[in-house]
């Protein structure tokens, strides 16, 4: 059976939560996965009575939830918090913006969403950590060894408190893996599960879009880190056989820009070879959702999103349970 393909809400959050309910369907998904932004779910609004309301819209278009997501207030928890974060955090979590508390307040936030996807009735939160090295990468003044292992260990003090709570509900974060987190390739990854002592409630939201053009084996991450792998994003990106203007680190470019050497792409109009990792996925035995995380600056996104449900729902193939040569023993025959 293939797996059910769902659409990411993130970059749908200006529309009302019935309406990209109404969009998903047309456009051919099974189901959504949940922003935790704009009215398509509201982690300090969740009680039962919510979380009904939201499933009983999702039915009536006959789409499932599998997993909700919070990047937005997850950035902050490790961040060196300024005036970016203003803008993409709830009021209640920016407050008078002191980055104690608001590190604090996102933390606490990560805890309570948790509880909610419980009362949703979903096991997996997927989102972002911050880094509180990020911005020591490729740094000159040379960032010393002491000082990455510091982030590190920052990062495993402020999550490890949320993560006990996660455990507790029987719920699982699942960091999508990307430059400005604790984690962006196999190394740091690696580093990240090591300094958290492999917590059970930490796995990856596995996007091959943010490892082609760092240059990173995307296909072996999935081997590498099979059991930490609770959830797909099927993402495209294309990047440039030549030199460029603009490069890996994009200039201070914006996405679309012509001189960039990489960007976003609607699925299966980029580099990335997606035969290959549902070839992988399969080997590992993932069985869970393939949620299109639709991104392409050129194009239309609702054009976009449904042909990238159609994109996936090709690519996607289940795994043989028959050794393709095994009708040559007589004793199959």
């Amino acid at each position: 059976m293939s797996r059910p393909v769902t659409l990411f809400t993130g970059q749908w959050a200006d529309l009302p939560f019935e309406t990209i309910c109404q969009k998903a369907k047309a456009f051919g998904y099974d189901g959504l996965e949940l922003a935790c932004w704009g009215d398509h779910f509201e982690v300090n609004k969740a009680t039962p009575e919510y979380c009904q309301q939201k499933l009983a819209i999702l039915d009536k278009y006959d789409l499932k939830v599998f997993a909700i997501s919070t990047h937005l207030v997850g950035q902050a928890v490790c961040d060196q918090i300024d005036e970016r974060h203003k803008e993409i955090l709830p009021d209640y979590i920016w407050g008078d913006g002191d980055p104690d508390g608001v590190r604090q307040r996102a933390a606490d936030e990560l805890k309570e969403t948790a509880d909610a996807a419980k009362m949703l009735g979903v096991d997996v939160v997927n989102g972002f950590t911050g880094s509180s090295i990020w911005h020591l990468l490729y740094s000159f003044p040379p960032a010393s060894d002491e000082l990455i292992e510091k982030g590190f260990q920052d990062f495993a003090n402020r999550w490890t408190p949320i993560l006990d709570h996660f455990q507790k509900q029987g719920i699982r974060f699942a960091l999508e893996v990307h430059p400005t987190e604790i984690a962006f390739d196999i190394a740091s990854a690696e580093r990240a599960l090591e300094s958290i002592n492999h917590h059970p409630a930490f796995g990856f939201n596995y996007d091959p879009s943010h490892f082609g053009y760092q240059g990173v084996d995307y296909v072996r991450f999935i081997y590498n880190f099979a059991p930490k792998i609770f959830h797909v994003h099927m993402k495209d990106v294309a990047w440039s056989d030549k030199p460029t203007e603009a490069g890996v680190f994009g200039g201070h470019t914006a996405f679309g820009d012509q001189r960039r050497f990489w960007d976003f792409r609607s699925l299966g109009r980029g580099n990335i070879n997606f035969e290959e990792i549902i070839r992988a996925l399969n080997r590992i035995s993932y069985n869970g959702p393939l949620s299109v995380e639709w991104e392409d600056g050129g194009m239309d996104r609702e054009h976009g999103a449904k042909e990238a449900c159609q994109f996936v729902r090709q690519v996607d193939f289940p795994s043989s349970n028959l050794a393709f040569d095994a009708a040559f023993d007589k004793d199959n025959q």
